[in-house]
């Protein structure tokens, strides 16, 4: 039985690895005003926050549509997969996996759609470990249980450097913004079960990475990932992790466009498993 993964722009996946396991990525939309990008294809991660600085409108995204996904599905099929095992974006975040499962009814091909509950690299790391699990021969079965066993254990901490785009984006009022940046806050937000909270406030930037750091080196963290939102720091909060992780030791991913359009420029995530 042959088994391919496919999964949604939002993963973040490095393209090397993309390759090296042939995954396919279903972009979704970038819009900046009246102009309409296809992420990845048509917009790479230094062009998206290139953009993002200088436009005065936070851009928008949008999930695929239903005929995308059935054209890698199908795609899949033609080159022999039996199944495709598609790996989304949580579905209480974005319209993707709705149209990923529309799309799996439309095609002569098994295909399994799971909600990852998360978001980046945490969608990015899943993908490559359906993927390895395939190349080792184990059932689709087996695979998806293996996903959604570990999607509620599944959590991100990101520290975000700016309330701007949240506050153009219309997710916090522009009074409660404004008073975020007068007193240097620097909110945590979480992804815990595919929806986001608030995880804490710090008041400095400093303060917050530290936050990040000992969360990461908690004794309850498994399969630890680091998620770059072009920060000019990031190489620092990695050595703050070195007591414990060498740089060969982390799953790396940079944020791109559809994180990043609502997380804003200079945010630094962790991801990881809580252990069973």
């Amino acid at each position: 039985m042959s088994i391919r993964i496919v999964t949604d722009s939002a993963c973040d996946l490095p393209d090397e690895l993309v390759e090296r396991h042939g995954i396919e990525v279903v972009p979704l939309n970038i819009r900046f005003g009246d102009e309409e990008y296809v992420d990845r294809f048509e917009l790479d991660v230094a062009s998206f926050y290139d953009k993002l600085a200088h436009h005065e409108s936070l851009p928008e995204t949008s999930a695929p549509a239903p005929g995308r996904f059935a054209e890698a599905f199908q795609r899949q099929a033609d080159a022999g997969a039996d199944t495709v095992i598609c790996v989304n974006i949580s579905s209480a975040l974005s319209a993707t996996m709705e149209s990923a499962q529309q799309a799996a009814k439309s095609v002569d091909v098994d295909v399994r759609v799971v909600d990852s509950l998360s978001v980046s690299g945490a969608i990015g790391l899943a993908c490559v470990e359906a993927a390895e699990a395939a190349e080792e021969g184990r059932s689709a079965d087996d695979i998806v249980a293996m996903l959604e066993e570990r999607a509620p254990r599944t959590h991100i901490y990101g520290a975000l450097n700016t309330l701007e785009n949240l506050k153009k984006g219309g997710r916090i009022g522009g009074a409660q913004a404004l008073l975020g940046n007068m007193l240097a806050i620097k909110p945590i937000l979480a992804i815990d079960n595919g929806k986001v909270e608030e995880a804490s406030k710090q008041r400095t930037r400093k303060k917050a990475l530290a936050w990040l750091r000992d969360r990461a080196l908690a004794d309850d963290v498994e399969d630890l990932m680091v998620l770059n939102g072009m920060a000019p720091d990031f190489d620092e909060f990695l050595d703050t992790l070195a007591p414990k992780y060498g740089r060969d030791d982390l799953y790396l991913a940079t944020i791109g466009p559809v994180i990043g359009t609502h997380a804003g420029p200079g945010v630094i995530g962790i991801g990881f498993r809580t252990k069973p």
